[in-house]
């Protein structure tokens, strides 16, 4: 196998392995990876937890229909749980999810059903006559025709997640370079460019996120993944109720130190990963406004607006697993790249590890996640873009 740099101390049999992206995935397979065996070096363009990540709103559940997606999320369930216990700089605050749906919405005859596979597999989640939640939370409910309460969920700070995992991996062995602009070479495999200087590993993750498409389109590996804008402000007033998601109002709200975090200014239409507002728009800012004041008497006095990106893929699930010989992404998160960051970046670390193996995905014994395999796309298609937090995507 390559040593990408024999000074470093690395022997030539451990598997050197580039990850590009710093952010809660990229950190988390870097970690996992090293935890592993292997030689990592972790490139990140700005900072730790510059780009989405440190923009993410840090609502995390586990409560998901389908199966691949419940299991993933269970998982990162248990890991953010440990890490609360064993991160140092790292905190996970358990607190109820609350789905509420309006009287008129269409989406409430599926509630009950999507609850029911829910509870099919584990998760502590029911369905709630409306009175009983407004007996149980500090919300307004005569206008709710439906409404279902997770009981597993919780919130955390993104950014706190990705710098103190971050300072765990470089004290692994991890080298850690940022401010560090890196290109993956065309027909080259595992190398990348950075300063003009190519270096070659044995493997390289990608995962920048909303520049996704971009960083491979320049190798000549076409993915389907779109950025797109979202919206998230903090209110300086005292909440005290459970994280909620008024899915009519498209509107999801959580305890924050401030006082309240709330959320999803989503707009469907593709985003320029490099030149999107990142301010939050006065018009977010008064729907948002209005929905607190409807749902839980919350009459915010706005701290901050802001807008970060997302990515979206055609069928709604990311793309997990290799786009090229020993050139492996992670990306279109649908909006839950932080709450699945602890498992994913596990699937990652494994999967790559397999795959220098001779594993292939699709393997009886393989780790990839055959629903979230690259291949399944040709790179080209054209799709909308859609709101991942809803209930038809659970």
């Amino acid at each position: 196998m390559t040593d990408s740099n024999p000074s470093n101390g690395v022997e030539p049999s451990d598997p050197a392995v580039a990850v590009v992206g710093g952010g809660a995935v990229g950190v988390t397979a870097a970690h996992d990876l090293a935890a592993r065996g292997a030689s990592v070096t972790l490139f990140e363009r700005d900072d730790l937890a510059s780009g989405a990540s440190g923009r993410a709103a840090g609502v995390l559940y586990d409560a998901y229909a389908e199966d691949v997606d419940a299991a993933i999320g269970a998982r990162a369930m248990e890991r953010f749980r440990g890490f609360d216990r064993t991160l140092p700089g790292f905190e996970f605050t358990p607190c109820p999810y609350v789905i509420a749906i309006r009287e008129g919405d269409e989406d409430a005859e599926a509630v009950p059903e999507t609850v029911a596979r829910m509870r099919e597999h584990g998760r502590e989640v029911s369905v709630v006559e409306p009175d009983a939640l407004g007996e149980r939370f500090p919300l307004s409910t005569d206008d709710l025709a439906v409404a279902a309460v997770g009981e597993g969920a919780g919130w955390a700070d993104p950014g706190s997640y990705v710098v103190a995992l971050g300072e765990r991996a470089a004290r692994e062995g991890v080298t850690i370079e940022t401010d560090a602009e890196v290109e993956l070479v065309a027909d080259a495999g595992a190398t990348i460019r950075i300063d003009g200087e190519e270096r070659a590993y044995d493997a390289v993750v990608v995962a920048v996120g909303a520049h996704t498409e971009r960083f491979l389109e320049s190798a000549g590996i076409a993915v389907p993944v779109k950025p797109y804008r979202v919206q998230a402000l903090t209110s300086r007033v005292a909440y005290d109720g459970p994280m909620t998601y008024d899915a009519t109002a498209g509107v999801y709200f959580r305890p924050h130190p401030t006082g309240l975090l709330a959320g999803d200014g989503t707009e469907p239409f593709e985003a320029d990963p490099d030149a999107y507002d990142r301010e939050g728009d006065d018009w977010f800012v008064e729907n948002v406004s209005a929905a607190l004041r409807e749902r839980a008497d919350h009459d915010p006095e706005v701290e901050r607006a802001w807008a970060g990106v997302c990515t979206a893929t055609p069928d709604g699930d990311p793309l997990l697993g290799p786009v090229a010989e020993d050139v492996f992404v992670a990306a279109g998160w649908q909006g839950h790249g932080f709450m699945r960051a602890p498992a994913t970046g596990e699937i990652l670390a494994e999967g790559v590890l397999a795959s220098l193996s001779g594993a292939a995905v699709g393997d009886d014994d393989s780790p990839w996640v055959g629903a979230f395999d690259p291949g399944r796309f040709e790179g080209d298609e054209t799709f909308e873009i859609e709101e991942g937090m809803s209930v038809r995507n659970r």
